[in-house]
């Protein structure tokens, strides 16, 4: 039976930045490995599910696009005794789609019901061909993973080398301190050559390289068997702590008589074991006595896939889906929402896909995927959840989410919350993140007067500071420190504390004491430990073990009991209402620290008056984990709001307007972002259908009527539920 769809539908190949959904369905996680495989659109390349949720019939139905590419891939039974193929930078010399899989594709026509229409036909074909040959969405995303932004530093720059001599070359065949004859490095300063430390793939190491780094100071190194004729090769500065490349490597190699053409490369390069690392390591799923853990399947127990450097991301979603106001809210079902042009790009569509993939125990069986052999586990655990789209979304517009580097997964949360929290929810679906939310209250006393200030504060998440206190180790050992109670950092949180400020009542100098308590509980409390020291100006990350117990625990001890009968407050005089508190005055020693390094005076007087105006090293620490706020450069606001949206600002709208954002949508984002530029545009990518009517508004509820968020009721017992562990080489990465 001829369909008349062939000619009319008005087919065209797609182009490099149409996104190819030929990998999973948008709406859920059913793929092309599964039976019934999956129906890529031939009009718009949206991928629709074909089993029992058929949401390629209902993207149909609702587009108009009656013309599909089914795509089903079986795996090939194929049995190795040998690793696969090194990997290149360029091109990835792994096994491709068609060694391992068996793909077999039909165009179908799901408004006339026709399964099998001619793909030889000129109408069709090249569509097909295009749409298989195409990236699909996750591999263009991935390939960015794979490009390492790599550049010199000045420890390479301003190298001075020993006085040239030629190293024996039975001198290159092991490390000067051990029997390796693989992995060595070769120092560029002096020609010591040692191991490097151990690599994935069961490369050895006992860090002799970075020992001699450490005793000498000499920071540039070269891997030997990385070394190429064309005159690449893998370089590494310790001081640093980074690859790099080094413009000048023949000369410098040369000084040690190595000749670049006579060099052949005969190891992988970090970059190459990084890609093969991405693409195929595991978890160890074994415990500390070498047991094998077994897999779990089921609700609730589904894992996510590496996309390469997501582990934030997945840690994260894991422990959001946990809690039972996201369960509640997104793992309702996969229907369709009503008037969503593009599920991909729709972040309730996806918030709902990841809540159906981990809880519906759909998606948690064994990996069909695993060829038994001596290179891969005979265990089998499961393939794991891809979550392309939902990190292409999240990351859309954002510095540091959009690429595929290591981020701090406690960043991410505070970014997934907000773009939820800004989010349009359907009629009579709650915003889950509510459950997170509590108020936090200052109580500021005069030293001089004793009157007192209560203040309070909306909040998701808290800050604890970890103390740091070195346990005794032999020299040369790294440093340990003495595990803390979280009951210890809370103490410290809400202890009280002398701070400068002066009194807007009694114009004393001497300064208040200041107490934070809570007003009210969450839900689910979020705690984000702060485990830095600032070493020569630099913050690091300390590895310092805080201490949670199993068992429930009360925090009914930092609950507020707020302003008492026999307390004085302060008068609202015109300076002090203006702000809500006295006025601040910054401490002047450790602003002129602050300032010393660089830093502007609006983020100095911000991060000092954050951490009780006490020290520069606090005050940095903070500035450095803050230093993405869209608000680090408004000036110290003590209290007072500045009022609501309003008109817009024409000066801002003009902002906008230069980016090409205008119109009713532009006057709308600053409405609903309180006039800020940043998250306008922000609330704009978000809300891509979103025609910029304003609704008419109800009156604005009395003050004293506003419910706050959380609750005061006690007992306030809670109980650990989630921990995400974020180890990196720096607090900025992990």
């Amino acid at each position: 039976m001829a369909c008349p769809h062939v000619s009319s539908a008005n087919l065209s190949k797609p182009t490099p930045s149409d996104s190819v959904y030929r990998e999973d369905c948008t709406q859920c996680f059913d793929s092309i490995d599964d039976p019934a495989g999956l129906d890529v659109c031939l009009k718009c390349f949206n991928g629709g599910c074909v089993g029992d949720r058929k949401h390629a019939k209902l993207h149909s139905t609702s587009r108009g696009h009656p013309l599909v590419l089914n795509i089903r891939r079986t795996r090939k039974v194929i049995v190795r005794d040998e690793p696969p193929l090194k990997m290149s930078k360029l091109a990835i010399a792994a096994e491709t789609e068609a060694d391992r899989y068996e793909t077999k594709t039909t165009v179908k026509c799901l408004e006339c019901g026709i399964d099998s229409l001619d793909k030889e036909d000129p109408a069709i074909a090249p569509i097909v061909d295009s749409v298989m040959k195409a990236n699909t969405f996750s591999r263009k995303e991935e390939v960015k993973a794979w490009e390492q932004e790599m550049t010199s530093c000045e420890h390479i720059l301003m190298l001075q080398q020993e006085p040239p001599k030629q190293i024996e070359s039975q001198d290159l065949g092991h490390c000067s301190k051990c029997d390796l004859k693989e992995n060595l490095w070769l120092c560029l300063q002096c020609g010591a050559l040692g191991c490097g430390r151990a690599q994935f793939g069961g490369v050895g190491g006992n860090s002799h390289a970075l020992a001699h780094s450490k005793e000498t100071g000499h920071g540039v190194a070269v891997k030997l068997g990385s070394i190429t004729p064309e005159g690449t090769a893998d370089v590494y500065c310790y001081t640093c702590d980074e690859e790099r490349v080094d413009e000048d490597l023949g000369a410098h190699l040369a000084n040690w008589g190595i000749i670049l053409s006579e060099r052949q490369k005969t190891e992988k390069s970090l970059t190459e074991m990084q890609i093969e690392q991405n693409l195929r390591w595991e978890f160890s799923m074994t415990t500390e006595d070498g047991k094998e853990l077994t897999p779990q399947f089921g609700p609730g127990l589904t894992g996510l896939k590496n996309l390469g450097n997501s582990c934030y991301l997945a840690s994260i979603v894991q422990c959001l889906f946990d809690i039972p106001a996201f369960q509640e809210r997104y793992g309702t079902g996969v229907e369709p929402l009503p008037d969503v042009l593009d599920p991909a790009q729709d972040l309730e569509t996806q918030l709902r896909k990841i809540a159906d993939g981990l809880l519906s125990g759909r998606y948690s069986k064994p990996d069909s995927d695993v060829t038994v052999s001596e290179h891969s586990p005979e265990v089998r655990h499961q393939k794991g959840l891809q979550p392309s789209m939902l990190k292409h979304l999240i990351g859309r517009g954002h510095a540091e989410f959009s690429t595929m580097r290591q981020q701090d997964a406690f960043e991410l949360l505070q970014h997934l919350v907000k773009l939820i929290t800004r989010s349009k929810h359907p009629s009579g679906l709650p915003d889950p993140t509510q459950s997170m939310r509590f108020v936090l209250e200052q109580r500021l006393q005069c030293l001089d007067c004793k009157k007192v200030r209560y203040s309070s504060n909306e909040q998701d998440s808290i800050f604890i500071d970890v103390p740091l206190e070195k346990l005794p180790a032999a020299e040369g050992e790294e440093p340990k420190y003495k595990p803390v109670p979280l009951k210890e950092c809370l103490d410290n949180l809400t202890a009280t504390e002398t701070v400068e400020l002066t009194c807007a009542s009694c114009s004393s100098k001497d300064g208040f004491s200041k107490r934070t308590l809570f007003k009210t509980f969450p839900d689910v409390l979020v705690v984000n430990a702060r485990k830095m020291a600032v070493v020569n100006w630099v913050p690091v990350k300390v590895d310092v073990p805080v201490l949670v117990d199993d068992e429930p625990f009360a925090l009914d001890n930092y609950l507020s009991k707020g302003q008492q009968p026999d307390e004085e407050s302060l008068p609202e005089d015109e300076a002090a209402s203006a702000s809500n508190v006295p006025a601040f005055v910054p401490n002047a020693e450790a602003l002129a620290m602050l300032e010393g390094v660089g830093f502007p005076r609006v983020r100095c007087e911000k991060a000092l008056h954050a951490t009780g105006n006490t020290d520069a090293n606090s005050a940095m620490e903070w500035l450095f984990a803050h230093m993405d706020d869209p608000d680090i450069d408004v000036p110290v606001s003590l209290g007072g709001d500045s009022g609501g949206a309003g008109a817009a600002d024409p000066e801002k709208l003009a902002m906008l307007e230069s980016m090409g954002l205008s119109g009713p949508r532009a006057v709308k984002a600053l409405k609903e972002t309180n006039g800020d530029v940043e998250r306008a545009i922000e609330w704009l990518f978000s809300h891509p259908d979103d025609d910029g009517a304003v609704e008419e508004e109800e009156a604005p509820a009395p003050a004293g009527d506003k419910k706050e968020a959380g609750s005061a009721e006690l007992p306030a017992n809670f109980q650990l539920q989630s921990i995400v562990c974020h180890k990196g080489t720096s607090i900025h990465a992990g």
